[in-house]
């Protein structure tokens, strides 16, 4: 079974997004989509204290109508600020030279397009994720279309025959037209396990830096990735709601 996976390029994405890239045969950036504001593409959350707060890429024009291919940062401080925060968030961790390299290393970048996914393939090859993984970007696989058509399209496209998704796809996605051209849907079940982090309690919901920061080499034994069948997740979806 050839599975596909299909996001948007983010800036260090946060843990459980790693679990979901671990089961990519084939991976595709959705880089021609158009930009979100409020978005996980330019920003994340860093922990400060007990407390979170966002590590944001300022856009020119604040990104309005435009694909994330054509986003353009507003000046360069942001790279310098972003730096300094996150020296603040992990100080005292163990393996902060780490992270600070990944770091450095992707804000070379002065594409925006180039340095998002940077800070997606940067902690991959950190945390041995995906050597044989296919990458493709949309903009380059010549397949039209809009919402869950164009995802099934794209899958077909990658010739796979199973598309692990996040959970907010559930809003959109027509399962059974997967069905029928032959594509099994699954879920995310993202695992969210500890690691230790300084005080307070415990949140999954910051940058992978974090916990490369804070666990180093063994970072990928806090990645335990699994998924739920679509008819299941929505049951779930249906009772909680």
């Amino acid at each position: 079974m050839a599975t596909v996976v299909i996001t948007q390029p983010m800036l260090f994405p946060w843990p459980g997004f790693f679990e979901q890239l671990m089961l990519a045969d084939t991976y595709i950036y959705l880089d021609d989509a158009q930009f979100s504001k409020g978005s996980f593409t330019n920003r994340i959350q860093v922990l400060r204290g007990p407390a979170r707060s966002w590590m944001t890429i300022p856009l020119a024009g604040k990104g309005s109508f435009q694909t994330i291919s054509a986003l353009q940062a507003a000046g360069d401080a942001w790279k310098a600020s972003h730096r300094a925060l996150l020296c603040q968030s992990l100080i005292g961790a163990p393996f902060l030279d780490d992270a600070l390299a990944i770091f450095d290393a992707v804000y070379r970048r002065t594409s925006l397009v180039e340095l998002l996914i940077a800070s997606i393939e940067g902690p991959a090859r950190y945390l041995g994720i995906g050597r044989r993984r296919i990458v493709a970007r949309s903009s380059a696989l010549g397949v039209s279309g809009t919402s869950w058509r164009r995802v099934r399209d794209l899958v077909r496209q990658a010739g796979g025959t199973r598309y692990v998704t996040g959970h907010g796809a559930a809003r959109y996605l027509d399962h059974a037209a997967f069905a029928e051209a032959g594509i099994d849907v699954a879920y995310m079940a993202y695992s969210r396990t500890r690691w230790p982090q300084p005080g307070g309690a415990f949140t999954p919901y910051v940058s992978i830096l974090d916990l490369i920061a804070r666990t180093g080499p063994a970072a990928r034994d806090h990645l335990n990735p699994a998924t739920i069948p679509w008819r299941d997740f929505l049951q779930q979806e249906a009772l909680t709601s």
